[in-house]
């Protein structure tokens, strides 16, 4: 599925926002509203290549922020996992308390939605401008 020139797909799952709050429901749309938005997905928490995308994300939100851009991220974990990555320091391969919200795809909807599930079911990196 190619989605250029359409419009992002809503989804709605559980995430832990930049706050560090954990939610149930957190809905795509609504989180963005209307926003320019660079939705990223990344394979697996705790991994030695990815929190250099999510720390380099984190460091530069404010610049996205100041531009009208919110920044969402997506992997295969849970809430849960997020929520220990993003409370474990950086120098014990954490990535701290990123300001953006990272969203929970368990059941792999949104990678499907997006068009970016692996046909052997690997887990992928993406990004997309919405």
């Amino acid at each position: 599925m190619v989605l250029v020139t359409r419009q992002a797909p809503d989804f709605t799952a559980a995430a832990v926002l930049g706050s560090g709050e954990i939610v149930d429901k957190f809905n795509f749309k609504q989180h963005t509203n209307g926003k320019t938005t660079v939705l990223f997905f990344w394979p697996m928490d705790f991994t030695f290549v990815c929190p250099s995308e999510l720390i380099a994300f984190d460091k530069r939100y404010e610049e996205f922020q100041k531009r009208g851009v919110e920044v969402v991220g997506v992997s295969f974990d849970s809430e849960f996992v997020h929520n220990a990555w993003r409370n474990t320091p950086v120098d014990k391969g954490g990535i701290g308390p990123v300001k953006y919200a990272m969203v929970a795809d368990v059941k792999r909807e949104i990678q499907k939605a997006y068009g970016i599930e692996h046909p052997g079911r690997r887990r992928l990196r993406c990004a997309a401008l919405s």
